[in-house]
């Protein structure tokens, strides 16, 4: 039982949001498991993508073919982010790529912020749009591959004694609040870059593109 679980923890889930259309998709064929909330599965269908499930309240989104599992989640007092992640967290599954989570209404974007800061202790997620990837960083965080691409720390609201290596502006036991200081548009000068703190909840912005050298 106990070697089950853990083997449902590695595996992988692709969840679509309703929010800024990804312009491009993920091999989906690495994810073992994947689902949209009702008003993103119209952008699943039109890339021929088949989900495992679509969850929501279907106040606007009627014609799902049969073949389809249709969770229906009614309850108004939690978003429809909210709900999926339970529903995956239920099922099992802890490390979630989660694409469509900002764009379009800004309000419903800081408001998957706070749902990810809820659920920070229980899932893995990484957030995916047509700029960046962003995720809420552990006390000590090592990212490969980040040469030349800005880096931003975004506090909520607040970051103890950060320390960062392998930016081009280091933060040497420094803190960071939102509304007073934060950490936007530095840039990686190497491929490995490590972030750590004390205390507080830090998300990382990792921008797709690298940025020239002037």
């Amino acid at each position: 039982m106990f070697v089950f679980l853990l083997l449902m923890k590695q595996k992988k889930v692709f969840l679509l949001l309703n929010g800024e259309t990804p312009r491009t998709l993920p091999d989906i064929s690495k994810y073992d498991l994947i689902c949209a909330t009702d008003g993103a599965y119209h952008s699943l269908e039109e890339n021929k993508i088949v989900p495992n499930f679509v969850c929501g309240d279907f106040d606007s989104i009627k014609n799902i073919p049969d073949t389809i599992e249709v969770i229906h989640t009614p309850n108004q007092d939690f978003t429809d982010f909210d709900k999926a992640l339970q529903l995956l967290f239920d099922k099992g599954f802890t490390n979630i790529d989660v694409f469509g989570a900002s764009g379009k209404e800004q309000d419903h974007f800081l408001g998957n912020l706070h749902t990810a800061i809820q659920w920070k202790d229980k899932l893995n997620l990484t957030f995916f749009d047509n700029h960046s990837r962003y995720f809420l960083a552990h006390k000590s965080t090592e990212i490969a591959n980040c040469k030349g691409k800005i880096i931003s720390l975004v506090p909520f609201p607040n970051v103890t004694s950060i320390f960062t290596e392998g930016l081009q502006y280091a933060l040497n036991k420094e803190d960071l609040t939102f509304g007073e200081r934060i950490g936007t548009r530095n840039k990686a000068i190497k491929s490995k870059i490590k972030i750590t703190f004390e205390s507080g909840n830090l998300f990382i912005f990792i921008n797709h593109k690298k940025q020239k050298d002037a």
